[in-house]
């Protein structure tokens, strides 16, 4: 971990289970598959569901400043808690959390490299048992941090300007072919493709199929910024569907790479695939000319 731009980000899991019983540590699970935490988790750690605790329940859009601090009162973090992340799908929805949580200003973020997967295949303990949360108070952040984020006009003119993009979709969604995760049903995009210029690197190519864990800085600049010509000094915006793969790669490009001004558009292609007049292509893209 020490070669990547942020290493203090990321945590193993034997820093976890030395660190289990620490009263500033708070283990947050959060899944695609929002049932999993209930058939055994981490000891001590609670659940976060992106669906209905991080999404207002009627507009398109997270939760407010003052939901969010009551949302970290609820799971017993304090604005001074080291919140480590960690989840199924190798960490994707753990980097869409960490995302949140750093869109809203809370500083000592972590990730446990390799989630659920490398824990589980560790033979560490799981429990079904609820913590025992602390009675915390949590100041309502102030305005949300936009310097991470993306809104669909400003991805708009980065495109026109021919600014450097990330679609982590599969490849079928990528040219065209579907409009959804492969397997699962039909979405709700009446366009199927990319924007025009996204370079196309699926966000799972950012970790080791066998546990779970982020590849290493050397072979990840060579994915990033060899292949597709990305460079860490450019403004450069992620994309996928909704916003959750892509989060996992703004991590890996700001804190394993220090990509200082990357940013996740979480509207991704459910919003764009929509809009009326906005440019779409279809099929693979150009071949990338690689970083000098």
């Amino acid at each position: 971990m020490s070669t990547y731009a942020h290493p203090d980000v990321l945590v193993d899991t034997d820093w976890v289970a030395d660190h289990l019983n620490d009263d500033d540590v708070r283990l947050v699970e959060a899944n695609e598959d929002v049932l999993l935490y209930d058939t055994g988790h981490i000891p001590g750690a609670v659940k976060v569901d992106w669906h209905t605790e991080l999404q207002d329940p009627v507009q398109r859009d997270f939760i407010d400043e003052a939901a969010f601090a009551e949302l970290c009162e609820t799971k017993g973090i304090g604005p001074d808690t080291t919140v480590v992340f960690y989840g199924d799908k190798n960490n994707w929805w753990a980097c869409y959390a960490f995302w949140v949580f750093r869109l809203y200003g809370h500083e000592s973020l972590r990730v446990m490299d390799g989630g659920r997967k490398k824990w589980a295949a560790e033979d560490r303990p799981l429990t079904t048992d609820a913590p025992d949360l602390p009675t915390v108070s949590y100041p309502v952040p102030e305005a949300p941090d936009l310097s991470i984020r993306a809104f669909r006009g400003e991805v708009l003119a980065h495109q026109q300007q021919d600014g450097p993009m990330v679609d982590v979709r599969s490849p079928e969604e990528f040219r065209g072919e579907i409009t959804h995760l492969p397997g699962l049903p039909e979405e709700s995009s009446m366009r199927g493709g990319h924007i025009p210029g996204a370079r196309n690197v699926p966000w799972s190519n950012a970790v080791n199929d066998d546990d779970g864990t982020f590849k290493p800085r050397e072979e990840l600049e060579d994915l990033y910024q060899q292949r597709e010509g990305l460079s860490p000094n450019d403004p450069t915006i992620a994309y996928c569907r909704i916003g959750e793969r892509s989060s996992h790669t703004w991590f890996v490009l700001k804190y394993l790479l220090g990509f200082d001004q990357v940013k996740n558009y979480d509207g991704s292609w459910t919003e764009w695939g929509n809009l009326v007049g906005m440019p779409i292509e279809k099929g693979d893209a150009e071949a990338a000319t690689p970083a000098q």
